[in-house]
């Protein structure tokens, strides 16, 4: 039986856990100083929107982990020392391990701006942020959020929860346009402007500026405008969580360094979740994939790597879901925010519905790439499966009902779709009829 100590309780972490125990009897401890159990990270703004309480978002009964014999250790690690093949804790104790899982997550990115110190300045990525963004808003007029991905949108969203006015800088020209395509963006634009923020494009921040109790009074941005603030919000991405690595000898780049086993420099260490960097990604991918499920996965196969036998890591077809306010987002396989030459794109939207489509394929063979879609909810399985299956866009667009995943009642349009798709492309397609057998790959 082995000794199994993984460092960080986020799912990356807590999925290798789960997994070594239906797998084997190793002693598993895992150790983490952000919170006692495991939570579901991306439900923290509902808490401070009230709509969820802190003990909703742990998805075990506390009794769990005793029952499955893993030890919960809440601490901090402030040395990895791999030729002893030991930790050392932040109160001075000294553990031992066989086996090491690092899954340490990500932490803010700061860009060294003047006046950042200033109380009243953070990022969204912990339970302490939670815990100080709530000291940190309360009872204030204004916040300044910084950067626009999905971090910057979700807190813009908690702040109009409590009424709080909202400043929004993106340096781009519209809203998360280095992700999606123009016309996507546009229309995520328009629903931040319906939500009563104020979105500043081609804006970035410049400098803080404190008053005398350092604390946050204003920003001022690279047009020279000053925005009276008393809360800044830093949503300029995230970093691997690394810096206690730095003198460990284990090879660190970006993140931890780790080759298609997910095994580290040193042979007893491996590395999942958002911290691991991948040396050889897959052709398609990025070598650091800061995803809820790239953390699950990663835990499965690390799980499988360590109890059974090697197995690469293979996280199949990309694919991620967000929300911006009241529009539901999906994504499957490559839709770039510019399309490559030897790709074509449908792109089909409903602005009064607030609804969106776009299928990307390539020019000559009329494969499909990639598949996104707003307000609009598809089956990721039907998606994930035309994607691998290299189908043709007609095709897609004739069985485009097996997809569609909205409730009962919803209004659908693939009707419209279609038709739209059949003037633009010149196409004569029939949309099919639904059937459960196509949905299911059996047809």
């Amino acid at each position: 039986m082995s000794n199994i100590v993984i460092i960080g309780n986020g799912i990356a972490g807590i999925t290798a856990a789960r997994h070594i125990r239906k797998l084997s009897d190793h002693a598993i401890t895992v150790i983490s100083s952000e919170a006692e159990h495991f939570f579901s990270r991306t439900a923290l703004m509902y808490v401070y929107m009230g709509h969820m309480k802190w003990e909703h978002l742990k998805p075990y009964e506390d009794f769990f982990w005793k029952k499955n014999r893993i030890d919960l250790l809440f601490n901090k690690v402030d040395e990895v020392m791999p030729s002893e093949n030991k930790l050392k804790l932040a109160n001075g104790e000294v553990i031992t391990y066989d086996t090491l899982i690092l899954a340490t997550g990500s932490k803010s990115t700061f860009y060294n701006w003047p006046g950042q110190d200033a109380l009243g300045v953070q990022g969204l990525y912990s339970k302490q942020d939670l815990e100080l963004m709530e000291l940190n808003t309360k009872n204030i007029r204004r916040g300044v959020i910084v950067g626009g991905g999905l971090i910057g949108i979700e807190v813009a969203e908690m702040l109009r929860s409590r009424n709080i006015a909202v400043t929004f800088l993106v340096r781009d020209t519209a809203f998360w346009s280095n992700v999606i395509p123009k016309e996507e963006a546009e229309l995520i634009g328009r629903h931040i402007h319906e939500h009563h923020v104020d979105l500043k494009l081609s804006t970035e921040l410049k400098e803080v500026v404190k008053d005398e109790a350092n604390r946050v009074k204003s920003v001022i941005t690279n047009t020279g405008e000053e925005i009276p603030c008393e809360f800044v919000a830093i949503a300029t991405g995230v970093t691997p969580n690394i810096d206690f690595l730095k003198n460990s000898g284990i090879e660190i780049n970006r993140g931890i360094l780790v080759d298609e086993n997910l095994k580290t420099s040193i042979p007893n260490i491996y590395a999942i979740g958002d911290c691991a960097e991948l040396k050889s990604p897959l052709l398609g991918r990025k070598a650091i994939e800061q995803v809820w499920y790239i953390g699950r996965m990663m835990g499965e196969t690390v799980a499988i790597n360590i109890c059974k036998k090697p197995v690469a890591y293979n996280p199949g077809i990309w694919f991620n879901s967000a929300k911006f306010f009241d529009i539901e987002y999906q994504t499957y396989g490559h839709v770039p925010s510019v399309l490559a030459e030897e790709m074509d794109s449908y792109y089909w939207e409903n602005s009064t519905k607030k609804l969106a489509f776009r299928v990307v394929y390539n020019k000559q063979n009329k494969q499909v790439i990639g598949i996104h879609n707003f307000g609009i909810r598809l089956r990721h399985p039907v998606c994930d499966k035309w994607i691998r299956n290299k189908i043709s866009v007609n095709e897609v667009m004739r069985n485009i009902r097996d997809a569609h995943f909205d409730p009962e009642f919803y209004k659908t349009f693939y009707t419209d779709m279609v038709n739209q798709y059949n003037r633009e492309k010149g196409e004569s397609v029939k949309l099919n009829n639904w059937s459960i057998k196509r949905m299911l790959g059996i047809a």
